[in-house]
């Protein structure tokens, strides 16, 4: 009979063991899938060619893009903008004289678009 303490605990712990296995395989087989998974992953090695390389790239990129930027600035200072002007926007928008004319340079010396883009 199933009256005795020692047997229904031993019947609990039974049931208590086989749920404890259940849960140590469930994590394992979590864990041999994450080892499947970075099995693929390879591991290479990277040379001082390949990185001599890309810098090599990234400083031409650097090199073309000020480039850029100098030929723009060049083709700006080009425009001619009245002293007037520059005045007019550094009152009206409270702002630098540089930033005043660059932003009339860019709008080639019209100074409507120039206030419109200043309060945009």
């Amino acid at each position: 009979m199933a009256t005795d303490p020692e047997e229904v605990n031993g019947v609990d712990e039974t049931a208590a063991d086989k749920q404890k296995q259940k849960k140590v395989s469930k994590h394992n087989s979590g864990a041999a899938d994450l080892e499947k998974v970075t099995d693929y992953a390879e591991e290479k090695e990277i040379t001082s060619k390949e990185i001599t390389n890309a810098v090599n790239i990234f400083e031409e990129k650097l090199n073309k893009e000020n480039e850029a930027k100098l030929a723009k600035e060049r083709e700006l200072q080009k425009v001619h903008v009245k002293k007037e002007d520059i005045e007019l926007i550094i009152k009206e928008m409270e702002i630098s004289r540089s930033k005043a004319e660059e932003t009339l340079r860019v709008h080639r010396g019209d100074v409507v678009a120039a206030l419109e883009a200043l309060t945009d």
